[in-house]
């Protein structure tokens, strides 16, 4: 059976501690919004995975509560940065396995000022679910006094660079492409432009890496309402429906931590992997996608996940985003959003975000940021630890 995206709906993603208001909040923005957006109710909802990382267990259902006390089951999701799209998911899954007919993946965070930990219980990294990740970055490039989430990509970029040539302007390349699309998206968290050389002028967070190609910590929420045919058909959509073609989640193997390298260790076999099945399973190529959001947590990964989903081929990335190709006028749009780096990345909410970007784009309705002609979209969302999950949608014929 196949899972249809009816409606969609974000709030504007904050800086933390800027805005009063608390997560069950923001999921009612959130979710109301992609309720409306699909015209339905929330007692048409059958069941509601719910994806947060740093709200307490059960938070789920706090927050779905502001939208109905129906009884339905409410699933608590968490798989870091990955964690929204995993339960975007899920609420594919129970739609094509025809457990249910109408599904609404929600997705949070209210976080705190600061850049991110590495994952360790009180600093002890021998407890954290990443301590064999930053193992290999320790290993082969010891560890600093920085950010461990920036550090361990700030490693995978100088790895990059001293094995392709890759250069510190095609990184700010990256950060200054997304600041740019920003500009036109009123749910980011930042709508500044900065040139390639302000990019590389900001404050070093782990070199060679910048402040303006690190993705922000932030607040906010985002929802989708997941459908399956039999739905559409006894139901007038509000909006055109768009099609979720193929999905697939990866978690790391061997490869992942094999060569020693931070490249591999930050998930971009993971990313390779999810590719290859979409892929294979939609009939559908690279070729076939005209706009992409993708994890640019940190710049490198914007390109290290060009390379995985076959833009380019390995080491060449840097050179692609420099060409133009992944901008407006170019091969695709990348991140039309801002992506990660400037629109924020509250993490539950990230996944299902880059979504409702691509549902906009595929119905023709993202405004100023719109890509021509767009008809197929590709969503990646990747967490550290790991899980790396690929969407590809289609637009209604």
């Amino acid at each position: 059976m196949k899972a249809y995206v009816a409606g969609v709906g974000m709030t504007r993603f904050e800086k933390p501690e800027t805005r009063d208001w608390q997560y069950w909040d923001m999921a009612r923005e959130a979710g109301s919004a992609a309720l409306a957006d699909a015209g339905i109710t929330y007692a048409e909802v059958e069941q509601v995975p719910v994806g947060y990382c740093f709200q307490p267990s059960t938070a789920g259902q706090r927050a779905a509560y502001e939208l109905g006390l129906t009884g339905v089951p409410v699933y608590n999701v968490n798989n870091n940065c990955a964690t929204g799209s995993s339960a975007l998911m899920l609420a594919r899954q129970f739609v094509e396995g025809g457990v249910a007919d109408c599904v609404l993946a929600l997705g949070f965070e209210k976080m705190k000022r600061g850049a991110l930990g590495g994952g360790a219980d009180g600093g002890d990294f021998s407890t954290s679910p990443v301590a064999r990740h930053y193992g290999v970055m320790a290993a082969r490039h010891g560890f600093e006094m920085s950010p461990p989430t920036a550090q361990i990509f700030g490693d995978a970029a100088r790895e990059h660079m001293e094995k392709y040539g890759t250069t510190e302007a095609q990184l700010a390349a990256v950060g200054a492409k997304n600041h740019r699309h920003s500009a036109n998206n009123p749910y980011a968290q930042f709508q500044d432009v900065y040139g390639v050389d302000e990019i590389l002028a900001a404050r070093v967070v782990h070199r060679p890496l910048t402040k303006l190609q690190c993705s922000p910590t932030s607040d906010g929420a985002a929802a989708a309402v997941v459908v399956s045919e039999r739905f559409l058909e006894r139901h007038e959509p509000a909006r055109q429906a768009v099609e979720i073609v193929a999905q697939a989640m990866t978690t790391d193997t061997e490869e992942s931590f094999a060569s020693g390298s931070c490249v591999d260790v930050v998930g971009q076999p993971m990313s390779r992997e999810a590719a290859r099945q979409v892929y294979e399973r939609s009939g559908l190529g690279i070729d076939d996608v005209d706009v992409v959001e993708l994890h640019d947590c940190f710049s490198i990964n914007e390109l290290l996940t060009y390379e995985a989903l076959g833009m380019c081929e390995e080491g060449e990335s840097g050179e692609l985003v420099e060409s133009g190709a992944t901008t407006y006028g170019g091969r695709w749009v990348v991140n039309p959003s801002g992506g990660l780096i400037s629109k924020g990345h509250p993490l539950g909410a990230t996944g299902i975000a880059q979504v409702a970007e691509l549902v906009w784009q595929l119905r023709g309705e993202a405004g100023p940021r719109q890509v021509s002609g767009a008809r197929v979209g590709l969503a990646h969302n990747i967490g550290l630890g790991g899980a790396a999950v690929v969407t590809l949608l289609r637009a209604a014929a």
